[in-house]
């Protein structure tokens, strides 16, 4: 897919700008996803990720290829969401997963409901924990774990090195155990 965006991309440059259509359409669900775990409010959500798609589409001849098209764009996501917040002087607030529409969608074959209640009550263990650390350990843990970037994307994104961003996300990880521990696990006794 990265050579297939960065062939739109040259399309785009070269004078075809419909066919910048098509990187929107591959990547609203993911900017949209991004910005709703800076801002609480769907509405807003909406507004800041079409500022990203005008932003990154203003910004298309400075994409080099140095990495995928979505680390560099989740790299304008950031920006454009951290500058909002500041503006307004709001905490940044990174959500949970979305909660279950109904039951019966998400249930597997072998899954019984017990089982799905459990497992969305892990995740919003999870969730609660990781908006309980400070901001720099809940993005790289979020960036990892929830979004699934790769260490050397993690480092383009924060403009660190790998080595780092390996530390960045021990600690992190550190620090998510004694929030679980401390806050989960004890109120469970």
């Amino acid at each position: 897919m990265q050579q297939e965006d960065e062939l739109i991309i040259q399309m785009v440059l070269q004078g075809r700008h419909s066919a910048y259509a098509i990187l929107v359409n591959r990547y609203q669900a993911y900017v949209f996803t991004l910005v709703l775990r800076y801002v609480n409010d769907r509405g807003l959500a909406e507004e800041l990720a079409q500022d990203v798609f005008v932003k990154a589409y203003r910004s298309l001849a400075d994409f080099k290829g140095n990495s995928k098209f979505s680390t560099w764009l989740y790299t304008i996501v950031s920006t454009t969401c951290i500058s909002y917040l500041r503006k307004r002087k709001d905490e940044m607030v990174l959500l949970g997963q979305e909660r279950l529409h109904s039951l019966s969608d998400h249930l597997s074959d072998n899954e019984t409901a017990d089982d799905m209640m459990e497992r969305k009550s892990s995740k919003k263990i999870l969730s609660d924990a990781i908006m309980m650390l400070p901001q720099d350990d809940a993005q790289v843990i979020t960036l990892f774990y929830q979004l699934e970037q790769s260490i050397e994307e993690i480092a383009i994104i924060l403009g660190a090195t790998a080595n780092n961003v390996k530390v960045k996300l021990h600690r992190a990880r550190q620090k998510l155990r004694v929030v679980i521990d401390a806050k989960f696990i004890n109120e469970l006794k």
